[in-house]
């Protein structure tokens, strides 16, 4: 899949197929769970507009300010839609860009960090790894494209 159609559709088809790509080690595999499909819920509009701004600073009580509700509130829809709290899903949210564009740029830590939200290339690196299991850089090797692919 990888040779035919490229390292971010392989990847895809894998985290679809809950299988690994391709890696070394003792990587944990990662799975996308994509933004609720949640029309009718309250925080629909929330994820986006939260999505568009994955690279500014966002506090819960900008989130809870932009979907019109108490901070306290949001939190409790937050857990009913995503089982986790308003900051919590943000963070993952901004590791998953971070592997994005890991995988299909060759942006340097610094720049990746700067637009995931995560402030500092440190910053990232922690979270990062605690999330996923293996630095930045690591995912980046394991996950690049093959032979004859940007940044490989």
């Amino acid at each position: 899949m990888r040779l035919d159609r490229g390292s971010a559709v392989a990847n895809a088809v894998a985290r679809r197929l809950v299988v690994p790509p391709h890696r070394d080690g003792g990587q944990a595999q990662f799975v996308t769970a994509p933004v609720p499909a949640t029309d009718d819920r309250p925080l629909a509009a929330l994820f986006c507009w939260a999505l568009e701004r994955i690279d500014r600073p966002l506090t819960v009580t900008d989130l809870a300010r932009h979907a019109g509700m108490s901070s306290r509130n949001l939190t409790r829809h937050f857990r009913t839609a995503t089982g986790a709290t308003p900051l919590q899903w943000l963070l993952t949210q901004r590791i998953r860009r971070a592997q994005e564009l890991l995988e299909t740029t060759d942006r340097g830590v610094d720049a990746i960090a700067e637009a995931t939200g995560m402030g500092t290339a440190a910053t990232l690196r922690r979270h990062f790894h605690r999330a996923v299991g293996v630095p930045p850089a690591a995912y980046r090797r394991t996950f690049r494209a093959v032979h004859g692919e940007p940044g490989a």
